[in-house]
């Protein structure tokens, strides 16, 4: 029932959506070319021949967006669910994404470059604005853009000032706290710190202890400093610190919803990253340089057969250091305006990654397999508990050349684009195992005697390396006005790598052919995936009538996926994850966001995106899942928002308003076979703020009709798990400026 009044309330936003017109809280639409977040646009067209929704900072404050993951369907097409730990920054868009390793979005804070997936999900304090742009964005952005590219932008001591004060409760004993002071020391420049911390209890409890296991405290630390100097120089700094200690994994059994496993699962990171952005404007060319260094330290503990039984644990101890360098000029000259640079980006990183065997995890994995070939020679491990020993130095190397072109004719303005990546990934790894077994000979009174015993000592070491080169070609066609078509065509690609996670199921493989049992797959074929490319093409038009309070914004697409990667369990009694490619795939599917504003206090929001994804060729060796919808990506996102800011009801300077949404996603195949979905559900928000000069007070509430939902679904060792979505949660803030 619940379900039902949900959808009822979203067809009554989209009657309203399709007779009009948008705020500039959330839109798609035409953006002035030098006001766009992402620095890199042709300057002169004054066109944005793609699909941009951007999020100002109090609708984001409004709707409750602290991270990337609050983006999720609020851009049509866009999908980023909120399982595992803050590591699992999957995203999904327009039937492309991943669980692990290579991102399909990119993402900037301040200029900052995040390179690293597992490090995408954060709280960042004092946003100013958002920007989403779907689609291909491999020209001026490079690899891992496939899907778009994410900007995000913190407000400027040049432009902000004094304090800024937010605390928040809610559900779960979720306590939200930030602090930034912003100050202009002199003419031009200008200094602000800002801090922010999370707490929250957590919502989910593991049966076998009967403790909360997703519980968190994490914070940031922002330092900006901004300089200008006339109208031709301006440099910008951006440091940023963020450290996070969670449990997490709160995953359930699929039959009897029961969390359930007795070993310690968390997530810890400790991050920095830093961003000089040096800008220098003549009179026809506009110079810069971005520069920006990052290091993350984090470790994931997981009890990776989510039972109670003593089966094996993984530990993930990481540290990276990236380093990153864009240098790019834009001008213009009449009707011809262009873009080009050179970008350079080095990653060093080590990872320690033992996977630990426990009892249960010998006896059903190997000694019962053994045992059941040959029962007159029963084996039985010496110790109960033995390590599968992981160890990684990764490097990646990676060289970019870029130019976009723009001719406008009249009303009419053509664009190419060409990027050349070259990338080099190597990975030293050294893998080991020291243990031994006991073969006995059961004699025929049913007794037993030692027949022999057997050392288990394997140490293996190597170098992988391989290199890429890719060509990205870009092409656009648009036309400017109350209406404005445009088409385009790109291509595009997501980075090969290494599966780390695999090694600990080579090391098992080496030692079940120890017993006689053939390992399927070599290193290579098990620990290399190659990178994913695509062909995307988009039509659409951004439509702002000056006669009329709507805005409105279509795109349709078509994407041939090549090679495209899928992460996988692979079958049998295995430790570790695993990304391989796919074949071949395609997706098609249309976007449309439009705003009505009937009135100066009323704007209804709606934004919906829709995706048909499947597999053109795919054979895993034992099925072929050819027609078949891919799994994880959603087929609709859906987001409807009627906001009113009763002016007519202000007293004493205070200022009400309201601000209904609902936020709905489905059908999610969660297997390749399509056995097993996610149906389509809604979860409906309200949102009551009072708000004066100087502080706000709202009022939010998420899931308001607890509606229960799966944001992920696995199958391992034969057992299958899910993870809940969150339920209802209601919560107090207050925010001050002084």
């Amino acid at each position: 029932m619940r379900e039902n009044i949900t959808l009822l309330f979203i067809l009554a936003l989209s009657v309203c959506a399709s007779a009009s017109q948008t705020t500039d809280t959330l839109r798609n639409h035409r953006l002035r070319p030098l006001e766009v977040l992402g620095i890199k646009q042709t300057p002169g067209s004054g066109i944005v021949a793609e699909a941009v929704t951007e999020i100002s900072g109090s609708e984001a404050r409004r709707l409750g967006i602290e991270a990337t993951k609050g983006i999720s369907t609020v851009a049509p097409n866009f999908y980023m669910p909120d399982y595992g730990s803050r590591m699992t920054s999957s995203i999904y868009v327009r039937g492309l994404g991943a669980r692990i390793d290579q991102p399909v979005v990119g993402l900037t804070v301040d200029n900052i470059p995040y390179l690293n997936k597992d490090n995408y999900d954060f709280d960042v304090a004092d946003i100013e604005n958002i920007e989403v742009l779907r689609g291909a964005q491999a020209v001026l952005n490079g690899r891992n853009t496939m899907g778009g590219q994410i900007n995000i932008r913190t407000f400027s001591p040049l432009s902000a000032k004094g304090l800024r004060v937010q605390a928040e409760y809610g559900s779960a004993n979720t306590v939200r706290a930030s602090a930034g002071y912003y100050a202009t020391l002199r003419d031009g420049f200008g200094m602000s710190i800002s801090g922010l911390f999370r707490h929250t209890d957590g919502f989910f409890r593991n049966k076998h202890t009967g403790k909360l296991l997703d519980h968190e405290n994490s914070g940031t630390l922002r330092w900006k400093t901004a300089w200008r100097h006339g109208s031709a120089l301006s440099v910008n700094n951006t440091a940023t610190a963020t450290i996070a200690r969670q449990g997490g994994y709160p995953y359930a059994s699929f039959s009897t919803g029961d969390i359930s496993y007795n070993d310690t699962c968390a997530y810890r990171r400790n991050s920095f990253a830093d961003a000089l952005t040096v800008a220098w404007a003549g009179k026809r060319v506009v110079v810069t340089s971005i520069t920006s260094a990052q290091y993350i330290d984090d470790r994931m503990d997981l009890d990776q057969d989510f039972t109670s039984a003593d089966y094996f644990t993984l530990t993930q101890d990481r540290r990276e250091w990236t380093f990153t360098e864009d240098l790019f000029t834009r001008g213009s000259r009449g009707i011809y305006s262009w873009l080009g640079g050179v970008y350079f980006f080095y990653r060093n990183g080590t990872m320690d990654a033992p996977v630990t065997f426990k009892n249960d995890g010998l006896q059903n994995l190997i000694e019962n397999h053994v045992n059941e070939m040959n029962p007159n020679y029963p084996i039985r491990w010496d110790e109960r508990r033995f390590v599968l020993g992981s160890t990684f130095r990764q490097r990646n190397t990676g060289f970019a050349l870029y130019h976009e072109s723009s001719v406008a004719l009249d009303r009419w303005n053509f664009e190419a684009g060409l990027r050349l990546d070259i990338e080099r990934p190597s990975l030293n790894y050294r893998s080991f195992a020291k243990s031994g077994f006991t073969t006995f000979h059961k004699l025929p009174d049913g007794s037993e005697e030692v027949y022999n015993r057997t050392p288990v000592d394997i140490d293996d070491s190597g170098e992988l390396h391989t290199t890429y080169v890719e060509f990205l070609p870009k092409f656009t066609v648009s036309y400017k006005g109350e209406f404005e078509p445009y088409v385009t065509f790109s291509r595009a690609y997501k980075a090969g790598g290494y599966n780390t996670q695999m090694f600990s199921e080579v090391l098992q493989q080496r030692i079940m052919a120890m017993f006689g049992l053939s390992s399927p797959h070599t290193l290579e074929q098990t620990v290399t995936y190659k990178p994913e490319t695509s062909y995307n093409y988009e039509a659409g038009f951004h439509w702002k009538p000056s006669a009329l309070p709507v805005k409105a914004d279509l795109a349709l697409f078509y994407i041939d996926c090549r090679d495209q990667q899928l992460t996988v369990f692979p079958p049998g009694t295995v430790t570790g994850r695993m990304m391989t490619n796919a074949g071949r795939t395609r997706s098609f599917g249309a976007e449309l966001t439009a705003v009505w504003r009937p009135t100066d206090d009323i704007t209804a929001t709606i934004a919906y995106g829709y995706t048909n994804a499947r597999f053109v060729r795919y054979n895993d060796g034992r099925n072929d899942y050819k027609g078949k919808q891919l799994p994880y990506a959603p087929s609709n996102t859906l987001f409807g928002e009627i906001a009113w800011n009763a002016s007519s009801l202000s007293f004493g300077g205070i200022t009400p308003s309201v601000t209904a949404t609902a936020r709905c996603v489905g059908d999610i195949y969660w297997d390749d076979a399509n056995t097993v979905k996610q149906p389509f559900y809604c979860l409906p928000g309200l949102s009551i703020d009072f708000n004066a000069e100087r502080w706000s007070l709202s009022l939010r509430g998420e899931n308001l009709t607890s509606t229960r939902h799966d944001v992920f679904y696995f199958v391992s060792m034969g057992n299958t798990f899910v993870q809940r979505g969150l339920p209802r949660r209601l919560s107090a803030s207050i925010r001050i400026r002084l």
